[in-house]
């Protein structure tokens, strides 16, 4: 790729070179090693936040089968991890897709890739700003507060507000807080999973409990190919995130190995922790529509605070625990709201950085060395969506994560295609090569893009689908789930048709090559 002239960082866009390398757009390179990019990638998908979130929505549609689902969704999760590691060889470019899709096709659709990591990202924002408000009020025994509305957005914008700032200080202090939060929820987890499975096999165990089961293990039970995928895109949600630890490539040590090292082991890690509690919150709660079943539409959208008592106990040592519990989810919910702002902010720099949007993007902290306007635009977009979510919908969480599933299918299943396409003419050059670059990828790709049409054409698409529907013009009533994920990906099209009128320099000379790689020099 073409560089400009190498002068240093001034904090202006044109002050720098506009090429890929680590170090080379401003960011504060070396400053992550991979305990710090795996803490990333596993914070940033916020276990105790994503179970909190989604397991109830898996339930509702599969019921038993909620386990094998978890199981099945991390397969096209590692696969597409392994597309991000051999793309992040060729290329360590904080704008991961945006880059790779249009080195693989060209411009237009790198712009796309671009602007889908930024709609998943903005969409959570709502769910984690929702998580956060209720678990905040609730931590303190303000259950009143938790309930209403406008005092859980109230506090939602002002967590936002709170975490952009911390992004906006700088990448390491947001990789300690990472790490710290990080060994108290996986603590917490291990705990509240160990005790709901003693509980759930003792003498004193729940009405619903309900010993363990191979056949929650079989994915052919599950109910119809409608319920398999809505429960597969709610679950590949709770594996999202990992993308994180490659998003920070360029202020990571060894930039082209590190990140996409992190990104396949964090895929890992997240398989055990989530088959351990969504098996043990089973087994303990059962999967009914009443009490503290996990069936139970009321908890949908946030299990486990209705778990924590049920499962440690009202009084003494198990009070305490409880609300380690939901103190757990909240801190999670920090951590995935710092480590989605993070992904996205350097996105939209990396884009800013390209002229695929206005320069003003690509600004750079003097002395933080994190992107400045990228950061602050990142919260300002999440607090706007936010607000108008919470008017229109009648369930935040559950229209917020069905909608960011489309988002998250779109992206990581472009970039699996990308990798197939750029590493096009070296696929036969070794077992290797045609496995880790072709095979695994396109696969991943090929399960993304079936889930992402067949949710987004047929299951949320259903108007009795979720909590919202919308009357379109000429369409009728639509299920409000399709028209959020939908529509948020076609304004990204106007978008961009607007920015090549504007600014069209990216998309007439695009200064990333448009090329498969050459056999000589692919890795």
């Amino acid at each position: 790729m073409p560089a400009s002239p190498t002068s240093p960082p001034t904090g202006g866009p044109r002050d720098r070179p506009t090429g890929s390398g680590a170090g080379e757009k401003g960011l504060k390179s070396g400053a992550l090693g991979l305990l710090s990019s795996v803490c990333i990638g596993l914070a940033s998908t916020a276990p105790a936040y994503s179970l909190a979130a989604t397991l109830g929505i898996v339930v509702v549609g599969v019921g038993l089968q909620a386990p094998v689902v978890t199981v099945l969704a991390f397969i096209p999760m590692l696969l597409i991890a392994y597309a991000y590691k051999e793309l992040n060889a060729a290329d360590p470019d904080c704008g991961t897709t945006f880059t790779w899709a249009a080195r693989a096709f060209g411009p237009r659709t790198g712009w796309m890739g671009g602007w889908g990591i930024v709609v998943a990202d903005v969409i959570v924002m709502a769910n984690l700003a929702q998580i956060a408000g209720v678990y905040g009020f609730r931590l303190v025994g303000l259950d009143s507060l938790a309930d209403s509305r406008v005092w859980t957005a109230t506090a939602g914008v002002v967590w936002i507000v709170l975490m952009t700032a911390i992004c906006y200080v700088g990448i390491e202090l947001s990789a300690t807080l990472q790490r710290r939060l990080l060994a108290v929820e996986v603590v917490m987890l291990v705990a509240f999973s160990v005790t709901a499975l003693v509980k759930a096999y003792g003498s004193a165990a729940p009405p619903t409990a309900i010993p363990v089961d191979a056949s929650w293990f079989n994915p052919f039970n599950v109910p119809s190919t409608s319920a398999f995928t809505a429960g597969m895109l709610a679950a590949v949600f709770i594996y999202w995130g990992w993308d994180t630890a490659v998003s920070v490539n360029e202020e990571t040590a060894d930039s082209a190995r590190t990140p996409g090292r992190a990104a396949v082991i964090s895929t890992v890690l997240l398989l055990l922790i989530y088959v351990l509690v969504a098996t043990s919150a089973q087994s303990f709660a059962g999967v009914g529509a009443d009490g503290i079943g996990l069936g139970n539409p009321a908890h949908s959208g946030d299990v486990l605070s209705g778990l924590g008592d049920a499962v440690f106990g009202t009084t003494g040592i198990g009070a305490v625990l409880s609300r380690l519990l939901i103190l757990m989810v909240l801190t999670s919910a920090a951590a995935s709201t710092q480590t989605t702002i993070l992904p996205t902010a350097r996105t939209t720099f990396s884009m800013a950085t390209h002229r695929a949007i206005p320069t003003g993007f690509a600004r750079v902290h003097p002395r933080h060395r994190t992107p400045t306007w990228s950061t602050v635009a990142m919260g300002l977009a999440s607090i706007a969506f936010y607000v108008l979510l919470t008017a229109i919908s009648g369930n935040v969480l559950a229209d917020s994560i069905a909608s960011v599933g489309l988002g998250i299918a779109f992206y990581y299943g472009l970039t699996g295609f990308a990798c197939v396409w750029y590493y096009r003419r070296v696929l036969t050059r070794s077992v290797r090569d045609f496995v880790f670059k072709g095979v695994l990828p396109l696969v991943g790709g090929l399960m993304l893009l079936y889930f992402f049409a067949y949710g987004a054409f047929d299951v949320y698409a259903d108007p009795d689908y979720g909590a919202t529907s919308i009357d379109l013009p000429g369409v009728g009533r639509v299920g409000g789930v399709t028209v959020i994920g939908l529509g948020a990906l076609l304004l990204g099209a106007v978008l961009m048709l607007v920015q090549r009128v504007v600014q069209g320099s990216w998309f007439r000379h695009p200064d990333v090559p448009v090329s498969a790689a050459d056999p000589a020099s692919a890795p």
